[in-house]
């Protein structure tokens, strides 16, 4: 067939009766509002810092800049549709949603490796980190994190454009992910997934295995630092970002790349919530929990912003 011959998909979403909906929308909204002040918090932190004008801040500004934009994909959609009787998108907004979607989730991958790589600089080369990690650098890696996904993304964004469908047009779920979307087709899908599986397996596996050698690499630095006080300073750089890269790979994982034959649906759906809605808030948190300069930061932004009018006053 030359095009499709239904326009719009329906995404079940969670399928609650109307109070329910009212009550996980407002939960989700101040999850999506609480995400969105403490990434921007965090960006603005360090733009406004001199003291962290650092590629590890640079990183971790970038970070939370991916963190809005991987939540503005889904969630936006997702709380409209739990308030509002129709719950249809259009076939082209789908896919623009699955390619925007995997464009950051790709990146995200990259980012955390490249995150690992600068503090396994931080430790493991201390005296020439400053040559080694400059801030001009730290942009081209990030630039490179960007660029990379978006080139890798190009085959299977051309494979599901190309795909057409005839009905049924439900989408078990609440945003359009690549499985359920591809489950409705009526062409031929065997490239298509295959092509995504290979891609899933490369991106995910090799970062994993990435940021795996970076950290044994760092144990290892650690274990030789003959100071109790120099090894916990030393471990305590790295566990923000260990506990992000447990949280996102824990989820990644269960998702897209354990068998998915006879899985329903509705299982993928409760753990993507967690690291579609979830995650993202708890990341800066954890950040700026384990950060001294940025809670410093943090407390000296308050500072000007409420307490230098009332002295004027």
């Amino acid at each position: 067939m030359n095009q499709s011959s239904i326009s719009e998909f329906i995404l079940l979403g969670f399928s609650l009766n109307e109070g329910h909906s009212i009550y996980l929308f407002t939960f989700f909204l101040l999850i999506y509002i609480l995400t969105l002040v403490a990434n921007v918090l965090i960006i603005i932190l360090v733009y406004n810092n001199n003291h962290l004008h650092s590629p590890m801040y640079l990183l971790l500004s970038n970070f939370s800049f991916l963190e809005i934009c991987y939540t503005a994909v889904t969630v936006p959609k997702m709380l409209s549709d739990l308030i509002s009787q129709s719950r249809s998108i259009s076939i082209g907004g789908c896919i623009t949603q699955y390619h925007f979607f995997s464009l950051c989730a790709a990146t995200e991958h990259f980012l955390l490796v490249t995150m690992a790589y600068d503090r396994y600089v931080a430790i493991c080369y201390p005296l020439h980190y400053g040559g080694i990690m400059s801030n001009t650098f730290c942009l081209k890696l990030i630039a490179a994190c960007w660029s990379i996904s978006a080139l890798s993304l190009t085959i299977p964004a051309l494979s599901v454009a190309r795909l057409h469908f005839c009905g049924p047009n439900t989408i078990d779920h609440f945003f359009c992910e690549f499985n359920p979307v591809l489950k409705l087709s009526c062409t031929d899908t065997y490239i298509a997934q295959f092509i995504f599986n290979c891609l899933s397996w490369i991106i995910i596996l090799g970062c994993l295995i990435c940021i795996a050698v970076s950290y044994i690499k760092i144990i290892a630095a650690i274990i030789k630092i003959p100071s109790r006080h120099g090894k916990r300073k030393a471990f305590s750089t790295c566990t923000s970002h260990l506990t992000v890269v447990g949280i996102f790979y824990g989820t990644v994982i269960f998702i897209y790349l354990r068998p998915t034959v006879n899985v329903p649906f509705h299982q993928n759906k409760v753990v993507s919530v967690f690291y579609i809605v979830v995650t993202p808030m708890l990341n800066p948190i954890i950040y700026s929990f384990k950060n001294e300069l940025l809670r410093k930061a943090a407390s000296n932004l308050i500072d000007e912003l409420f307490m230098k009018p009332g002295r004027k006053m």
